[in-house]
């Protein structure tokens, strides 16, 4: 090779230390194709980089200080500015939901352990008086894997539904008519309100759900998750034991808030009991 391309290429040592990478490393992001060398000495199998390619290796090096996937990085490095940048956001994102979701879990694991000891402190228990509502149904049964994803599409469909009707008129809710656990699936119903002026000419699966007072408490969108939501509906028939208060109907869920938007600590649920 000439000087001047010898000037341009580090051996693969030479380059590890100024990236800040081990050789053994360069070989596995080689083998991966977000780092190949560019010559590979076909007598000695030496891997030599252009000293240009530093900054790609450190940008490696800072994306996998984030836990990020070689997959994803590799989707980074291959990306124009903007969107490395909406990237490497999106991935944050996605991070920071499931440390929150599993901080929940860790509490309510704790909760469990240690006998229940600390959960009325943790949610705090407030009652309120809920009209007669007529809602668009739909009914399954379900597992605990199939509600993040049958309830969100059950509350479309009816959404949709609504619009014959005048639109959603109040908060969805889900009522739980079965427990819903690893040996149990309910069954679990969808119920979105509509104005009940329109009660008689529903053509959709309805019905009229009852004025009720309840007892509830709000939770984010972390303690949504299974199995920590267990541990807000443990505090709430808790309390209604504790008060006295005889439960007359199924637990419910009442989603208030655009799921889509919510970061994981906004508030997004409430978890219902009706109450005598």
């Amino acid at each position: 090779m000439g000087d001047v391309e010898d000037d341009e290429l580090l051996a693969i040592g030479a380059f590890a230390r100024r990236a800040r990478l081990s050789p053994k490393a360069l070989r596995l992001y080689d083998r991966q194709g977000l780092l190949p060398p560019d010559r590979v000495d076909p007598v000695t199998g030496y891997r030599y980089y252009r000293e240009s390619r530093l900054a790609a290796a450190r940008l490696i090096v800072r994306l996998r200080g984030l836990d990020m996937p070689l997959t994803t990085v590799a989707e980074v490095l291959a990306a124009p500015g903007p969107e490395a940048a909406g990237l490497v956001a999106a991935y944050w994102e996605s991070v920071e939901h499931r440390v929150a979701a599993q901080r929940e879990l860790a509490a309510h694991l704790r909760i469990r352990l240690s006998g229940g000891e600390g959960r009325l402190d943790m949610y705090g228990i407030e009652q309120r008086e809920v009209p007669e509502q007529l809602v668009l149904t739909e009914q399954r049964h379900a597992g605990p894997e199939d509600l993040p994803v049958w309830i969100p599409q059950a509350c479309d469909r009816l959404a949709e539904a609504a619009k014959a009707y005048g639109g959603v008129a109040a908060a969805p809710f889900v009522v739980y008519h079965g427990e819903v656990n690893e040996d149990s699936d309910g069954p679990v119903e969808v119920c979105v309100p509509i104005d009940p002026a329109h009660a008689g000419s529903v053509a959709h699966a309805h019905r009229t759900e009852p004025a009720h007072r309840e007892a509830y408490t709000t939770i984010s969108k972390a303690q949504v998750a299974y199995p920590q939501i267990l541990s807000a509906y443990d505090a709430v028939f808790e309390w209604a034991h504790a008060e006295g208060r005889a439960v007359v109907s199924s637990p419910r869920e009442v989603y208030f808030a655009d799921w889509a938007t919510a970061a994981a600590g906004d508030p997004v649920c409430d978890i219902a009991v009706p109450v005598a």
